[in-house]
């Protein structure tokens, strides 16, 4: 088999598309970038999506965008696909990790900053659409949804960044209502560029993405990546004999055009990869999404602490996420782990690390400490995007030879990409993996717990020292259930980025609040979660999952949506209502003052309660959100502009966004459990928009 690792197109150059030198056309050049550039040559890596979710910063997200952006072009790209909204329905999701969280709320303000950040520089592209959120059948799956639970929950957000001037939309391999998405007309035309009015273009996901040429260009698909290889060997046919409208054609081009030729013209020298600005906003972000779970005593922060016994093979290792398309490779001297921030943070703090692979040698460790840290979690072993073999092989058949075609019309640029992507086809569909070894083959997940092996070290770690602290790292929910009670302390450290050993040491060292809150919420048991069977052939999608679903259940959460802890303390005061049917918005005012020690941030999460008379509706749901950071002491006056649209239920007789008449509750909460503040709101039944 070809070395894979060695030969990986995908990490060495943007994919081209739609170039026509003799016009002057340079194309559409395409990386992918959720966490960073993938491409090798220096690219800073950020932490992964949903870390960057529980940061709940819109306004970080933006300029995230943007140095990604600026990155991109430096490699000559400017196409990038780095807005992930599918919406997290089970947190076992292998690719939860690239979503910013469950909500459409959260997704949607997030995925509109991100791609606001990055059209200033390239083309955002928006994935998956829609309702792609199994990872080991999205090849075959057809997802069943209702009209109203798709245009409440699984919509939203996309609209929300088309809104935000999103440039492409990629389709996702699935089906929904047993039409694959790439065909798929209502989504693609009747939604996309009907209702919504999305005047970019529409390509299909890589190389599986596309099962039959004509329908799916008639339904809506402008462009084929990362060949035009269905799409040559049967659109010219089509036209001739009438299947198919040259005004069909001409539509899909000019969408191409348009967006190619608005990217804007300037300089980006490859000193922007991993720049000393870049570097800093991958720390800041890290340091934002941690989320404190746990703190009593409080343990933490660690002042006046000189000894420390640092635990677990995680701390010493680079883990910035999976390995499939995602997957960054930044240098590994430029990875800040836990054990080097550590070590970096403080000269005097004397750190002793033990990879904790003999529990009783890392117990007798803790022992002699005066606290204890133990890192364990996940990695790219354990969650992550995933190919199944048997599921590429009708995919495949449909597939004319590549080589006449690339011949054909003479895309000399594309035949020494082609050479990889075939050794790659031909080792997924052997392997299951992008890469020799098998990094592409973890999947989605069932059982959420940790492993054995280290709940094991935990609980050993904890006899062995009372101030221990246990740091998670992963992308997806962890069950902690066997061992959070025997631990004073708990911190959600992600994936984060090759800053995240430096952010880990600001927040264990009181030099930071930690201001993370929970994207999804986690809990107790995984029978309190929707049915998840990674193999499915058919699933159906209902309005219940996350915690609406836990609510809904009676199942108090582990750690709910919206939850994390500060070392500082908030006070929220004298909320206000004001309700401007002109606008189409509500106004929300609160006042929040910081009564604690030190400066912190935090996250003010507004709920809507609705009557839920005409139809059963989820018994609060997020509307809105903003991050606040306040120095100690000091008092702010908060407004948030809220489209009513959030609070109204999609009626399919209407075909429209219907507000419910009768009083909802409008919640100030810290999160979706939380009682906070509550004034009722008297609403009359209007259409607020489709």
């Amino acid at each position: 088999m070809a070395d894979i690792a060695l030969h990986d197109a995908s990490h060495r150059h943007p994919w081209p598309a739609a170039a026509i030198p003799r016009l002057g056309l340079a194309g559409l050049q395409f990386v992918d970038g959720p966490r960073g550039v993938v491409l090798e040559g220096g690219a800073t890596t950020f932490p992964v999506p949903i870390a960057r979710g529980a940061s709940w910063d819109g306004e970080l997200e933006e300029r995230i965008g943007a140095a990604i952006a600026c990155e991109a072009r430096s490699f000559g790209a400017n196409w990038v696909a780095a807005v992930c909204v599918n919406l997290l329905r089970h947190p076992g999701w292998g690719r939860a990790q690239e979503t910013y969280g469950e909500d459409p709320v959260l997704l949607g303000t997030l995925g509109a900053a991100m791609t606001r950040g990055l059209q200033r520089h390239t083309i955002a592209c928006l994935k998956h659409f829609a309702l792609n959120s199994i990872d080991s059948s999205r090849f075959l799956v057809d997802v069943q949804v209702s009209q109203r639970v798709l245009q409440e929950l699984y919509l939203p957000h996309f609209r929300d960044c088309i809104e935000a001037g999103a440039g492409s939309v990629m389709s996702a391999y699935n089906q929904v209502n047993g039409q694959w998405c790439g065909q798929h007309r209502q989504l693609l035309t009747t939604i996309l560029k009907q209702r919504w009015g999305f005047g970019g273009f529409v390509v299909s996901d890589f190389i599986f993405g596309l099962r039959d040429g004509v329908e799916a260009i008639k339904a809506g698909l402008d462009l084929e990546m990362p060949f035009p290889m269905i799409f040559a060997g049967c659109l010219a046919e089509a036209l001739a004999d009438g299947r198919l409208a040259m005004q069909r054609v001409d539509d899909a081009v000019l969408r191409q055009l348009r967006c190619q030729l608005a990217v804007p013209v300037g300089d980006y020298p490859p000193s922007l990869r991993g720049c000393p600005a870049h570097i800093a906003l991958a720390r800041e972000a890290a340091t934002k999404a941690i989320v404190l779970l746990k703190n009593d005593g409080p343990v933490l922060p660690l002042q006046g602490v000189r000894s420390l016994a640092l635990i677990g093979a995680l701390a010493a290792t680079a883990n910035l996420g999976d390995r499939g398309s995602s997957d960054t490779r930044p240098d590994p001297g430029v990875v800040v782990t836990p054990l080097a921030g550590l070590r970096a943070a403080d000269p005097d703090l004397q750190v002793h690390y033990s990879d904790g692979a003999d529990h009783a040698a890392a117990a007798a460790l803790a022992a002699t400490s005066e606290v204890a840290v133990v890192v364990v979690g996940l990695d790219w072993r354990q969650e992550g995007e995933h190919i199944h073999p048997g599921d590429l092989a009708p995919i495949l058949s449909q597939m004319p030879p590549p080589d006449p075609l690339l011949q054909r019309f003479g895309h000399r640029r594309l035949r020494p990409l082609w050479s990889p992507v075939a050794a790659a086809i031909a080792a997924l569909t052997r392997f299951a993996s992008a890469r020799t070894g098998g990094d592409f083959a973890s999947g989605d997940r069932t059982a959420l717990r940790l492993d054995p092996t280290q709940e094991a070290l935990i609980l050993a770690v904890a006899a062995a020292n009372p101030r221990s602290v246990v740091v998670l790292m992963g992308g997806g929910a962890i069950l902690c259930e066997a061992w959070r009670q025997a631990v004073p302390a708990i911190l959600l450290l992600w994936y984060p980025g090759q800053q995240g050993g430096a952010a880990l040491a600001d927040v264990l060292l009181g030099r930071v609040s930690p201001s993370g809150r929970m994207p999804f919420a986690v809990p107790t048991s995984e029978t309190h979660l929707p049915p998840f069977e990674p193999r499915a052939p058919r699933v159906v999608y209902d309005l219940w999952h996350g915690y609406r679903r836990l609510r809904r259940a009676g199942h108090p959460s582990a750690f709910p949506f919206g939850f994390g802890l500060s070392y500082s303390r908030f006070n929220h005061a004298d909320l206000q209502l004001q309700l401007d049917l002109d606008q189409g918005a509500l106004q929300v005012a609160i006042t929040v003052n910081n009564s604690g020690p030190m400066a912190a941030a935090e996250v003010i999460q507004v709920y809507a309660e609705p009557p839920g008379q005409l139809v059963e509706r989820p018994q609060r749901s997020l509307i809105g959100f903003q991050r606040l950071r306040l120095q100690a002491g000091e008092q702010q006056r908060l407004r948030l502009t809220i489209p009513l649209r959030r609070l109204a239920y999609f009626d399919t007789a209407a075909d429209g966004f219907l507000l419910e008449p009768g009083r909802h509750g409008i919640r100030i909460a810290r999160h979706a459990e939380d009682d906070g503040l509550m004034l009722p709101l008297d609403l009359e039944a209007c259409l607020v928009g489709r």
